[in-house]
């Protein structure tokens, strides 16, 4: 039988992305024989600023074997419990989208509408009461989720702040140790098959040449090989994502660690603020037709808590996604499959969900154009649902006149958001597919958050009296500030 499995893969470009897909694929393939080559240069930068992340980090981190102990020494990581978001229904608003669930264990999606419900009964007690998520991080207090679906604590969910830079050489350290090897160099030409048009080999601007089965493209916004190569087209979403510019900088570290992303509106666009151990990691993502870079930069400036550590660095992007991820036998993984601005830190997710997509398709030399097809359907599907819950954010925004927020109000936005907000604003329901990467509490966090009232709720709830509701919904706020309070403090 004719061997066709893959012997050779190479990976354009280091990074996060570069060094996540390597870790994983040296991992994963381990003893059978594949050689994996990492191709970057020193001289090209990549974006990895402090990074911010959701819960679906730990899958990540388990499947490559990280010791979170390790993993957040060597990253200068600090623990996150959610996003807070200030400003974005006007000066002096905020409100919490916290990791893990609202209410009681194993209530889920039907403890939305009985505090829907108990609205209309006149309980006015803050959204922020039912997350124990939420209480721990205003308090400062942190501990572990618990598997025990009986318990409050598991109810709980956090991922990390960590510096990108140290996670690319963490990885680095570990793919390297199973095997992978990492080559300097400038791709100066690309050869292809004049048949298929697969890419066969990169030619070094030193002459050498890397040749492969499987090429997987982390070059970041370049997309050198998916789009430059190939010409995969990409789809611009800046008439609903405006913001095409950002610009970052590091100011010193706090004394007390805030266990939460801090994402506020400004004149035209919004401000990061991500803590780690060693630093704070700020940033203002703008729009370039509503203010220019200079401009932007002094607002930045003016909205940092301390002084900046290094001059402020400017990053240019475009929204939006390559019509084809996997094209022949490229795969694109990170930037180079498309941008999504980090208002709801999603970028290092999408470069692990891309990981394990390929790993559940993984292809044998023939790159199966069907293996192709599934793999676009459903990531081009997540960066989609992930548009639309960004997208929502600069829609449903009230309480702010800047141009650039009157223009996301009025504007036209994707049916498929438009749906789910008529859905809610009927009759409170969140509707979801089973796939998508948001959940209830996460899209109930922000339209709550942002002022979406729902006209109803679902009637089965009318099962549990008014009173009754009330009452257990008073003594839910108890148990919950009661075990915030009982946590032990951020390490």
């Amino acid at each position: 039988m004719t061997d066709k499995r893959i012997r050779r893969i190479v990976i354009m470009g280091g990074g996060t992305a570069g060094w996540m897909t390597a870790a994983a694929l040296s991992r994963a393939l381990a003893g059978q024989g594949v050689a994996i080559t990492l191709v970057e240069s020193d001289a090209i930068g990549t974006i990895g600023v402090g990074e911010a992340t959701i819960p679906t980090i730990h899958w990540f981190n388990q499947i490559i074997g990280l010791d979170e102990r390790q993993f957040m020494a060597e990253t200068q990581a600090t623990v996150k419990l959610g996003i807070e978001f200030v400003g974005w229904n006007g000066e002096g608003s905020r409100y919490f989208h916290p990791f893990g669930t609202f209410g009681p264990p194993g209530d889920g999606a039907m403890f939305l509408h009985r505090l829907i419900r108990a609205r209309a009964d006149g309980d006015m007690a803050p959204t922020e009461a039912y997350s124990l998520t939420v209480q721990a991080a205003r308090a400062g207090r942190f501990t572990l989720p618990v598997n025990d679906r009986r318990s409050l604590l598991s109810t709980l969910g956090y991922a990390y702040h960590f510096d990108a830079g140290l996670y690319a050489r963490y990885l680095r350290v570990l793919a390297e140790r199973g095997g992978v090897r990492r080559i300097e160099g400038v791709v100066a030409s690309v050869q292809q098959d004049g048949e298929s048009a697969s890419v066969r080999s990169l030619t070094l601007d030193d002459g050498q040449v890397v040749a492969g089965d499987l090429f997987i493209d982390c070059s970041g916004l370049r997309a050198l090989l998916i789009g430059q190569t190939l010409g995969v087209a990409f789809d611009d979403w800046s008439h609903w994502l405006p913001c095409d510019r950002a610009w970052a900088a590091p100011s010193a570290a706090e004394s007390d660690r805030t266990p939460y992303t801090r994402a506020t509106a400004a004149e035209a666009g919004w401000r990061w603020r991500i803590p780690l151990q060693h630093r704070v990691g700020n940033g203002y993502v703008f729009s370039s037709r509503f203010q220019d870079e200079e401009a932007a930069r002094a607002s930045l400036l003016a909205g940092m808590d301390g002084a900046p550590l290094a001059e402020p660095r400017l990053i240019r992007f475009i929204p939006g996604m390559r019509r084809e991820a996997w094209r022949a036998n490229v795969v694109a993984i990170g930037l180079s499959s498309g941008f999504l601005e980090p208002l709801e830190s999603t970028s290092i997710h999408l470069i692990q969900s891309g990981i394990a997509k390929l790993l559940s398709l993984f292809p044998a030399r023939d790159c199966s154009p069907l293996l192709a097809r599934q793999f676009n359907r459903v990531f081009g599907q997540e960066m989609l649902d992930v548009r639309d819950f960004l997208i929502l954010h600069y829609h449903a925004t009230t309480g702010r006149d800047e141009p650039m927020w009157r223009e996301r109000q009025k504007m036209a936005i994707p049916d498929t958001l438009a749906e789910k907000l008529a859905h809610f604003r009927s009759s409170g329901r969140i509707v979801l597919s089973s796939d998508e990467l948001f959940r209830d509490a996460s899209w109930f966090a922000v339209l709550d958050g942002q002022g979406e009232r729902p006209g109803d709720h679902n009637p089965l709830v009318e099962v549990v009296g008014r009173d009754n509701n009330l009452h257990q919904l008073a003594a839910l706020r108890a148990e919950i500030a009661k075990t915030a309070t009982a946590m032990p403090p951020l390490p």
